[in-house]
């Protein structure tokens, strides 16, 4: 499809309310880029498939998210302190029944069809964050941040560190709450009035006016709509999508009230779905399993309708789209270096393979858009953006570099860190985004241009964090295959194995040197000691626990779970041969991540102490401290106390 295509598409989802067919939207679309194209319907059903912007109904029939959360009425809950201080925040609230292109504080909220007053909020950022979290953790601080101009200033004078003070747009509920009296535990229900203009009708609800039968369930609707979700989508592109996704597949039910609200039922009263890690950004997902790695750089981006450069591009591993392309054309000219084998060899580093008619496809259309370009180019118009968009694709170019030497690497992928793909994707994805919002001749603001900058300089410096650790495992990789690297069959003279044990819905670790010969039961007792756990209530899912780690591997199993009472999951993982010396003995050779204490009752609950020790309230951390330990250090871990217990020291 064609920009102009596109943006027709979107035009269409925001204003459709029925449910739609193939032949709806196509119509549509040719009536405002009338241009023909054989795959025009194709392209279309690909596009609108592949980024889940719209609800399958089956037989290229959709309904739109207008079209299904219009109308539909859901919970708002103001806590202790909000009604103390006479405020509301809209935040994360409104997910997913509010047009995503519209930020928190471009909401209206009236009552009795009156609009609410907005007013501010002063206070540390952290204080607000909480609010944000169902967008992703990790993008708490970008929502307080997009808030007003002096936010965005205040955080990007130091991009590593929270300003100490805030302003954030908020409701002014103080007649509301005097009027209504409004009590902690009360609700309103909301009802959307318009959603693309995202406008929402407030009603004050009693706290005792709904059963818990009847809420029991909605939570029954919105855990299956989770699961389902997870099922349909895997980790999604955003946390984001995955709510919207639970709200469709949690049927009707899930879609009515009563009801809890979203974050209520996410963080305090289900124990079957957590956020998790994923790369440098978080997810839902299943409680007490981790996403599973990716194993190529597939990018955020990839596109469902490539053009033949862009096809070209993605079979060597760069997903990018031809915006980007001419990003780095653009790029070319601020470095007045028109070479086109100079700017080839940054969109494709000379690790990839690029030759024959491909190269001098790409080649072609380089130089094609290097003359449009120059026509009308200018350095000094260009001066803010050129130093940003440089950065930004140098970045882009050592992260498609690293990810191609991975892949050809022998290292077992099972070596690198967690998520090594992932985070990897999330920096190209990223990175890739700026490089389109910079292939134009228009500047941008210059707060824009600063928080471009700012975020590069995050990206680099993950991007740095990840290659040194993909560096520290490949040296470990090859340190403990040393030797080995012509063989393919087990070594003669050693059966030791090199297994890595992870904590599931925890970024917890261990990685262990054992006898092939070593039985599950004899791990479940290693693993129970270096978590400081009892065994008890201890299940393996593959066998028995007298079969031993090389029976597994035999039969071609590498990978297997045992579960420790009803919540924790253990994934061990069968790595490489490992030479081992006389009087070898079974150690620890590395690690990530404090073991929790053996009474807490599941990740779920793990994570949300995790999380009240780093951004919850002083009652909040009290808490957290006397659950964990006043002394307890999430990032602590020692080797050598982890020898200690594998050994039975007491020491």
């Amino acid at each position: 499809m064609t920009i102009n295509q596109e943006d027709a598409l979107y035009d269409f989802l925001e204003n459709v309310t029925d449910p739609f067919t193939l032949d709806d939207v196509c119509a549509f679309v040719r009536l405002i880029e009338p241009k023909r194209s054989s795959r025009l319907g194709t392209e279309i059903a690909s596009f609108i498939e592949t980024r889940h912007i719209a609800f399958p109904l089956g037989g290229k029939r959709w309904v739109s998210r207008r079209g299904t959360f219009e109308k539909v009425p859901f919970v708002i809950t103001p806590t202790r302190l909000e009604i103390a201080n006479g405020i509301l925040i809209p935040g994360h609230r409104c997910l997913p029944f509010a047009n995503p292109v519209l930020l928190p504080q471009e909401y209206t909220f009236l009552r009795n069809s009156v609009k609410i007053p907005v007013t501010t909020t002063e206070s540390p950022p952290e204080d607000f964050y909480p609010f944000y979290t169902l967008f992703g953790e990790e993008y708490a601080p970008q929502y307080v941040a997009r808030d007003n101009p002096e936010n965005e200033s205040a955080f990007n004078s130091d991009p590593f560190e929270d300003p100490p003070e805030v302003s954030i747009h908020t409701l002014d509920m103080r007649n509301i709450y005097r009027e209504t009296a409004f009590v902690p535990g009360d609700h309103f229900v909301v009802s959307p009035v318009n959603w693309k203009e995202g406008i929402f009708e407030l009603e004050r609800v009693d706290a005792k006016a709904w059963t818990k039968e009847a809420l029991d369930s909605w939570t029954a609707a919105a855990e299956e709509g989770f699961r389902s979700s997870f099922a349909y989508l895997g980790p999604g592109s955003s946390t984001e999508e995955q709510i919207a996704y639970a709200y469709w597949f949690g049927g009707e039910r899930m879609r009515s009230l009563p009801a809890f609200t979203t974050e209520e039922f996410l963080y305090e009263i289900t124990n079957h779905i957590e956020v998790v890690p994923y790369g440098i950004e978080t997810r839902f997902w299943y409680a007490g399993r981790d996403i599973p790695d990716r194993k190529d750089l597939e990018g955020v981006r990839s596109l469902p309708d490539r053009t033949v450069i862009e096809e070209i591009l993605y079979r060597r591993g760069v997903p990018i789209s031809e915006y980007v392309v001419q990003s780095f054309v653009r790029d070319a000219l601020f470095r007045n270096d028109n070479n086109p084998d100079a700017i080839i060899s940054r969109i494709i580093p000379p690790s990839i393979n690029l030759e024959g008619r491909d190269r001098e496809y790409l080649a072609d259309y380089i130089m094609e858009v290097l003359r449009e370009f120059e026509e009308n180019y200018s350095r000094f118009t260009d001066a803010s953006m050129g130093p940003i968009r440089q950065r930004v694709g140098e970045l882009h170019t050592a992260v498609v570099e690293l990810a191609a030497k991975l892949q050809k690497s022998d290292m077992d992928a099972s070596w690198l860190p967690k998520h090594t793909f992932v985070v990897l994707s999330q920096i190209q994805g990223h990175a890739a985004s700026i490089m389109e919002d910079l292939d134009t001749d228009e500047v941008p603001p210059q707060s824009e241009l600063e928080a471009m900058d700012s975020s590069i300089d995050s990206m680099i410096e993950t991007y740095e964090d990840i290659r040194d650790l993909i560096g520290e495992a490949l040296g470990n990789f090859r340190k403990n295959n040393i030797g080995l690297w012509q063989k393919t069959e087990k070594p003669e003279t050693s059966s030791w194995r090199i297994i890595q044990i992870s904590l599931g819905g925890t970024g917890i670790w261990r990685r262990l040197v054992l006898p092939d010969s070593y039985t599950l039961y004899e791990l479940a007792n290693l693993i129970c000691s270096i978590f400081n756990w009892n065994k008890e209530d201890i299940n393996f899912t593959v066998a028995n626990e007298k079969t031993s780690i090389g029976e597994l591997s035999r039969r071609g199993i590498s990978e297997f779970l045992c579960e420790i009472g009803s919540k924790w999951t253990v994934k061990s993982i069968i790595l490489s041969w490992y030479q081992a010396k006389p009087g070898e003995r079974i150690s620890c050779v590395a690690g990530e991540g404090a073991p929790p204490p053996r009474f807490i009752d599941g990740p779920l609950r793990f994570r949300r102490f995790i999380s009240a020790l780093e951004r919850g309230s002083d009652r909040e951390r009290k808490l957290a401290q006397s659950e964990l330990g006043r002394d307890y250090d999430p990032e602590g871990f020692d080797i050598d106390s982890c020898n200690r217990a594998i050994r039975g020291d007491r020491e």
